[in-house]
C-alpha cells in the first residue's frame, strides 16, 4: 500500500478557486482545485558510493525502462543507437537503492537486465552493469506493446513492498503485431500498478495508442521527432521520476444528500478527464486517482451538480479531500478544501465566472479545436481545418499559451491572433503537425 517518504515527507495543500454566486434557481457549481506538495521532492541523480558497495534497497521507488526493439528501430541505423545512448542516460540518472530493469519490446518483452525476471538496486556497479547490458539492445521482431507492459507489471510485482513504480516506454512505430482489444486487457489489468511515461520517436507511431497508455497509467505522452533528442528528453523523465516521494494520491469528492459530481478534470500541467477512473469512497464519496508526487502543483476544474434553491439560500457543494490509503485499510487526509454554494439575486454576482474556470475552460477548448482541426485537415476538409486552427490561435493567444502558439505557427500563417484569422502553410511537415497533436493537450497556468 502506498506511504509517505519516512524522511523529508511531503506536505500538501488545497485551494480552492471558484465563484460561489448563483442565480436563483441555478444548479452548476464550478471550481478550480489547485493542489500543491512542497518539501518531499529531490532533483534526481545520485549521491556518491563506492563501486563495491552492496546494494541496499531504498524501498521507496522502482523504474522499468522499456526499449522499442523491432525492425523500424534499425531505419536510421542511428535510431536504435540513439535509444541505446538515451537508455544509458537514463541509468545514469537513477539514484542510489532504488530498483529498476530494462526491458526489449518487439512482438515479446524481454528484461536484458538484470535479466532474471527480477529488479536490480541501483548502485555504481549495477549501473555500469546495466549500460553493458544495453548492446543487447538490437532491432529486429514485431510490435506488441501490451507485452511490455505486461512484463514491467511482473517485474514490479517482484518487489510488492515498493510504493512508486514508474515506468518510460518508447516506440517508434504502430503496435501492429497486437490487437487493440489484447492490448486494452492488459492496460485494464495493470491500471493502478504503475505510472508510465511514453514516447514516440519519429513520426511512424500512433498518437492515439500511446495517449491511451498514458492516459491510463496516469503518465505523460509526448514526441520526440529527431533521436538525437532521446538522451535529454530520456534524462527528464528520469530525473522528474526521482522525485516523486509519494504514490496512489487520489483527490476525494464528498457531495451532500441530491448533489453529484458532473465531471473531474485534471487542467494543468496537461488535460486529463478523470471523471470515469472514480472509485467510490463511502456514502456520496468517490475517489479520483491523481498518480504520484514530487514537489509540484496541479490543477483540477470539479463540476458539480446541486439541487436548485431559492435566493438567501447557501450550502456546501463539495468537500474535496487529498487521500492516501494506509496499510491497515485507513486513509490519511492530506489536504483538504470547500466547495460552497450561495444563491443570490444580485445579477453582478451571479453572472461572474471565476478567472481560473474561465481560464481552463478556454485551454479546454484550445486543445480540443487543435485536435478537431488537424483531423479535418487530414480528412480533406480544409475550411473546417482553417476554422479550428484560427480558433485555436485565437485561444493561445488569449491565454498567454505561447508555447502552444509557436506550435501553431509551424502549422499556418497567423494573419491576425485577436481575431484568430489564419491560413494553412504549404508543405507543413509531419513532424510539426504531430508535435502540435500531440502536445495539444498541455495548458499554461492563470496569470497572477
Amino acid at each position: 500500500m502506498a506511504k509517505l517518504s519516512k524522511s523529508n515527507p511531503p506536505q500538501f495543500t488545497t485551494d480552492i478557486f471558484q465563484n460561489e454566486y448563483l442565480a436563483d434557481g441555478a444548479r452548476e457549481v464550478n471550481a478550480i482545485v489547485t493542489v500543491t506538495s512542497t518539501g518531499g521532492g529531490t532533483t534526481g541523480g545520485r549521491p556518491l558510493g563506492a563501486l563495491d558497495a552492496a546494494p541496499t534497497p531504498s524501498g521507496d521507488s522502482a523504474v522499468v525502462i522499456m526499449v522499442d526493439c523491432s525492425g523500424s528501430m534499425d531505419y536510421p541505423p542511428t535510431k536504435m543507437r540513439n535509444a541505446r545512448d538515451a537508455t544509458a542516460v537514463a541509468i545514469d540518472t537513477i539514484r542510489d537503492g532504488v530498483a529498476f530493469a530494462v526491458v526489449a519490446g518487439t512482438h515479446e518483452a524481454k528484461d536484458i537486465y538484470p535479466g532474471d525476471g527480477s529488479l536490480a538496486v541501483a548502485d555504481d556497479r549495477t549501473r555500469e552493469a546495466a549500460k553493458q547490458s544495453l548492446r543487447k539492445l538490437s532491432a529486429g521482431g514485431g510490435t506488441a506493446i501490451g507485452t511490455w507492459l505486461d512484463k514491467a507489471d511482473k517485474l514490479f510485482l517482484t518487489r510488492r513492498e515498493i510504493a512508486i513504480r514508474h515506468a518510460i516506454l518508447l516506440t517508434d512505430g504502430r503496435n501492429e503485431h497486437e490487437k487493440p482489444e489484447d492490448l486494452q486487457r492488459v492496460l485494464d489489468r495493470v491500471t493502478g500498478h504503475y505510472t508510465s511515461d511514453c514516447r514516440g520517436v519519429g513520426t511512424d507511431w500512433e498518437l492515439p495508442e500511446l495517449r491511451r497508455i498514458s492516459s491510463a497509467l496516469l503518465g505523460t505522452v509526448d514526441i520526440v521527432a529527431e533521436p538525437s533528442g532521446l538522451a535529454e528528453d530520456f534524462r527528464g523523465m528520469m530525473t522528474t521520476a526521482m522525485s516523486k516521494q509519494v504514490a496512489d494520491v487520489a483527490l476525494r469528492i464528498w457531495t451532500p444528500a441530491n448533489a453529484s459530481v458532473k465531471f473531474v478534470k485534471q487542467v494543468a500541467p496537461d488535460l486529463e478527464d478523470l471523471t470515469g477512473r472514480r472509485a467510490e469512497a463511502g456514502p456520496r464519496a468517490g475517489d479520483y486517482p491523481t498518480g504520484s508526487w514530487g514537489d509540484e502543483s496541479r490543477d483540477y476544474h470539479v463540476c458539480v451538480e446541486v439541487p436548485s434553491a431559492a435566493v438567501g439560500n447557501e450550502m456546501l457543494a463539495a468537500r474535496i479531500s487529498l487521500v492516501l490509503p494506509q496499510s491497515d485499510g485507513s486513509t490519511e487526509v492530506l489536504s483538504q478544501g470547500l466547495v460552497k454554494a450561495v444563491w443570490t439575486d444580485d445579477l453582478a454576482s451571479s453572472t461572474r465566472i471565476s478567472p481560473q474556470v474561465a481560464h481552463y475552460t478556454g485551454q479546454a477548448e484550445l486543445a480540443e479545436s487543435i485536435q478537431v482541426g488537424l483531423e479535418a485537415h487530414r480528412a480533406g476538409n480544409l475550411d473546417l481545418a482553417t476554422a479550428k486552427l484560427g480558433a485555436a490561435v485565437r485561444l493561445a493567444h488569449q491565454t498567454g499559451n505561447e508555447g502552444t502558439y509557436r506550435l501553431l505557427q509551424k502549422v499556418v500563417d497567423v494573419v491576425d491572433p485577436k481575431e484568430g484569422t489564419v491560413r494553412f502553410r504549404k508543405d507543413v511537415s509531419e513532424a510539426d503537425s504531430m508535435t502540435l497533436d500531440t502536445r495539444s493537450t498541455k495548458t499554461v497556468r492563470v496569470k497572477k
